[in-house]
């Protein structure tokens, strides 16, 4: 009986030690299967955003011989536009020019009115930077496919076309007394099925729209015009593209 407890025994720890192997074997085989995960908070990594161009902050000179005199000193402009014409009706050629930054397309375009002296020298009368849009959005997409400013019988002309989203606008800007005034406007805009038209009369008071439905073969247009309070729209202070929207709950 004594002979038989060192092989009972040997079976014991042969047993155990084959148990011992089978668990690790199977621990081992179920880890492969396991997705380990960081214990620590999920962070996306994403590329770092380039930082928005800031509209400058720029003073401008307030008398000049030549239009480059009046661009600021930190030489953040170019000259887009310049028109000449009489525009303050004293036969003298006075001079409005659009400003691009050099170094972005959607930030804004300042305009700028020179009026002439009598020694030939100009002053600086007025300055805005709402009257005319940026000229991309923030998409790199040019808003208006044509632009163009002149002087003409007394008015400053502001014309931007575009056969997409952004519309048509014809403004004209007059002089009254010391104030440049939105004189006349009108806005074309083009959907599916028709055609929009917004017209503003300031010196007649009357604001015209009309609606034309390109779905029928004659087109047919319909109009109505109505009289509204007669208000100085200031150069400063209005955006041709945006003055309808702006001013509806006062029409």
């Amino acid at each position: 009986m004594r002979k038989q407890v060192p092989f009972i025994l040997l079976i014991v720890v042969a047993f155990t030690i084959q148990s011992c192997y089978d668990n690790k074997k199977d621990i081992n085989s179920n880890t492969k299967n396991v997705e380990v995960t960081d214990s620590l908070p999920h962070q996306e990594i994403t590329e770092e955003n380039e930082s928005a161009p800031e509209e400058p902050d720029v003073t401008y000179p307030k008398t000049g011989n030549k239009v480059s005199d009046f661009l600021p000193e930190s030489d953040t402009y170019d000259v887009q536009y310049q028109a000449e014409g009489d525009l303050n009706n004293d036969e003298l050629t006075d001079i409005a020019v659009v400003l691009k930054h050099k170094q972005s397309n959607i930030l804004k375009r300042p305009m700028l009115v020179l009026l002439q002296n009598e020694d030939k020298s100009y002053r600086l009368d007025k300055v805005s930077t709402r009257t005319i849009p940026v000229e991309y959005n923030e998409f790199d997409f040019k808003l208006y496919d044509t632009e163009d400013i002149s002087i003409e019988k007394g008015e400053l002309q502001i014309n931007l076309y575009s056969m997409g989203p952004s519309g048509t606008h014809l403004s004209k800007f007059k002089y009254i007394q010391n104030d440049l005034v939105l004189n006349y406007i009108e806005a074309h805009y083009m959907g599916a099925g028709g055609r929009s038209g917004f017209f503003y009369d300031f010196e007649k008071g009357e604001l015209t729209t009309t609606e034309t439905n390109t779905m029928k073969e004659d087109e047919p247009t319909t109009s109505e015009t109505k009289k509204v309070k007669i208000k100085p729209h200031l150069f400063e202070q209005n955006s041709v593209t945006e003055f309808f929207d702006e001013n509806d709950k006062q029409f």
